[in-house]
This record gives C-alpha cells, structure tokens and sequence, in this order.
C-alpha cells in the first residue's frame, strides 16, 4: 500500500466548510499535516471570532498525525498568506496534497493524488495534479486523466520542484504581455483578451484587483509550458460559495459539482499531448464566457484616463472577436 501523503489545509473564517473538510482529511488519517490560517482582517467586526473557531476545528486531530501550524498573528491577505505558507511546507515536504477550507474531496482524491505524484516525481514536464473536472460530460476520454495547460486548485497536489520555481510577483509578464505569446498558448483572440487582462490586473494589483495567487501560478505554469494533469471524473466540489467567501461569492455553474469515485488501478494517457478542445471549453464555460462583463468591471474600477478610453475602443472589439 502507498504511503499516506501529506496534506496542506488552508483555511482563514469559514468553520462550517473546515469541518466538513476536515472530516474527510480525518477519514484519510494523512502521517502529516500542514495547518495554514490567515489572521483576521482589520476593521471586521467578529472576524477574530470566526477565525478562531476555524482554527479550532483543525486542532481536533484524533488520529496518528504529525502535525505543524503556521497561525498568522497578522493579516498578510490571500496571495501572500497562501504562497509563502507553501513556502513553509514545501521547505519540508517534497510533495503534498492541498486543501482549502471550501474543497470537499472524494475519498478517491487521496490516492488518485499520491499515485500520481510518485509517477511524475521526476518529469518536470507535468506542474501540478488537480482534483477538478469541469467538462460536465464533454469531451470524456479513456484513460483516467488527460493533461491540459488550465491550473485548478479547487484540491489538488504538486512537488517541492514545481513550487521553488513559483514566482508570485510575476516578473517575466512584462516581457511576453505585449507579444502573440497568450494567441498562440490559447490559440484563439478572445482568450487571449480575457488572459492578457486578468494577468495585467494580478501583476498592478489594480484598486479592488485580484489579491490571490493561483493566477500567478497559472501564469507560471504556462510561461513554463507545463501540462497539467485533470481527472477523468470530478473529484472535489467547492462548497463554498456565498456568503463568506473572499472570492467566490456568488453560486454559478461550477459550485458543488457533484464528485465521482475514480475507479482503479489507473489507466495512464498514452501521449503528454494537451487535450486542446477540453481546454478551448473550459475557457469558454469558465473563464471568457462572460467576456463583456469582463471588460465592464475592468473598465469602471479603473479612474478614467487615457486607459480607459482604450478601454472603451476595446469594447467594441469584443463582439468581433467572439464570432470566432
């Protein structure tokens, strides 16, 4: 039998999803966990509260576990609290399973995972394994995986070697952002538009831009021209959006996707091609499909100036660019 992997668990106010998750960490019994948590942010009236009893939830350990904690005594906000607290595991580990608060896993996650890590330990190729299937039926293939370049976190796992190469700051978008680099990764204009933006706006940190990091880890991941590994079947749902969520407070079409059990032993793909059509759908079911929309919230956050009357000209492109 495979050796249990060890499990990162991210959480910060939400102590409803964390025992949900927790519960099925539990189930798993992994030999060691790692417990990262954000400190409250200022002026949130009962924050301090529900962040304690987050963390609360994560000390009822009950089973043989190693287990280690950063408790962040200040709030460093998501993108920093995130990426340096994978700093601290991987400075330990040399691969884990990471959860957030919100990402309910199939049993089947686990070992799905830890076969995979110890298959691709070595191929530098492969950036991270995810636990997540958007296709919703689409675009079903035989083997238990596919490879694709999309980076889904909703649970997943990597290796020390791919993390230590992670730069949040984003310091290579300058030289590529004015290139056909994301045409030519996306292989179509809309995407690109969509990308391009959302890059921009992570790498500025624009008023009210995205303060996360998994979008420098997609960018990161894609300048490197890693494949990503996605499972045939659905393996985790977010159950947490809504009320209390820092980003995904509004349900869509991607909340609590229900999960399948992956069967085993695994069948393994027989190329490292990327499953181009399964990527060009989840950027048009998951990212771009609301792309006026896109461009709306970019445009009105942003004070007016000669950049939003750019801003303005390019509206006019959308509707060209997505008769493509």
């Amino acid at each position: 039998m495979a050796s249990k992997v060890p499990v990162a668990f991210i959480v910060f106010n939400r102590p409803a999803t964390t025992e949900k998750v927790f519960s099925a960490i539990r189930d798993y019994a992994p030999k060691e966990l790692f417990v990262l948590a954000d400190a409250p942010r200022p002026g949130r009236d009962g924050e301090a509260e529900v962040c304690a009893a987050t963390r609360q939830v994560t000390e009822m350990v009950d089973w043989p576990c190693q287990v280690h904690r950063k408790y962040r005594t200040e709030n460093a906000g998501c993108r920093r609290s995130v990426s340096e607290g994978l700093d601290w595991v991987f400075a330990q580990v040399e691969h884990a399973v990471i959860l957030e608060d919100d990402c309910l896993p199939d049993p089947t996650f686990f070992k799905f995972c830890g076969e995979l890590l110890a298959r691709y330990s070595e191929d530098p190729r492969v950036g991270m394994i995810s636990g997540n299937n958007f296709q919703r039926g689409s675009h079903p293939v035989a083997s238990s995986y596919y490879f694709s370049r999309h980076c889904h976190i909703w649970g997943w796992a990597t290796w020390r070697r791919s993390w230590q190469r992670f730069d949040p700051t984003m310091r290579k978008w300058p030289g590529v952002k004015e290139t056909n680099w994301l045409h030519r990764l996306t292989g179509h204009r809309t995407a690109a538009f969509f990308w391009k933006r959302l890059f921009d706006d992570s790498y500025h940190r624009l008023p009210g831009g995205l303060d996360t990091w998994d979008v420098p880890w997609t960018f990161d991941n894609w300048i490197r021209d890693s494949i990503n590994i996605v499972p045939r079947h659905n393996l985790v749902s977010n159950i947490g959006f809504g009320a209390g969520s820092t980003h995904t407070m509004k349900a869509d079409n991607s909340s609590e996707l229900p999960v399948t059990p992956m069967p085993f032993p695994l069948v393994h793909p027989e190329t490292f091609d990327r499953h181009e059509s399964a990527d060009v759908y989840t950027d048009r079911t998951m990212f771009y499909g609301n792309g006026w929309v896109h461009w709306l919230i970019w445009t009105l956050r942003t004070p007016f100036s000669v950049a939003t009357m750019r801003r303005w000209r390019e509206r006019f492109l959308w509707r060209a660019l997505r008769r493509e």
